[in-house]
């Protein structure tokens, strides 16, 4: 496939410790919840920042399947995100869970959710989380 934009974060300390993407706009504190362990300090984890990242990146596709069936979505469409973590069943890790919710005010239902299914094709999120995307690791 061609690739249209490329970007780069990197991370320090783990889940406890610090991200930044390669313009410095993205720069968080990473801290572990008290669910999974962590003191519960002030902070981000990865999960917040893959359901920020899923749900942007929903509401871009949805708004652009809107454009070209000429449904006009308000400014006050939101996605949201849910995403859960926990151990996977075969022991040997970690595994998430995403659920997506829609909300398009004053749109009828039937119409909402033929986008909502449209942008779910159309999401690289969506895309790479129904198929299993590989994703080739190298150590520098």
């Amino acid at each position: 496939m061609p690739i249209l934009y490329t970007t780069k974060a990197s991370a320090t300390g783990g889940r406890a410790g610090r991200a930044v993407s390669e313009n410095g706009v993205l720069d968080v504190t990473l801290t572990v919840p008290k669910e999974l362990g962590g003191d519960g300090a002030t902070g981000t984890n990865p999960e917040q920042l893959f359901a920020a990242g899923y749900s942007a990146c929903f509401l871009g596709a949805l708004k652009f399947v809107a454009g070209q069936q000429k449904v006009k979505i308000p400014e006050d469409t939101t996605v949201s995100a849910k995403v859960g973590i926990g151990p996977r069943e075969d022991g040997g890790g970690f595994g998430i869970e995403v659920a997506l919710t829609v909300s398009i005010p004053g749109l009828d239902r039937e119409t909402a959710e033929k986008l909502a299914a449209a942008a779910h094709i159309v999401c690289p999120y969506s895309h790479a989380m129904r198929t299993s995307t590989e994703v080739p690791v190298a150590v520098a």
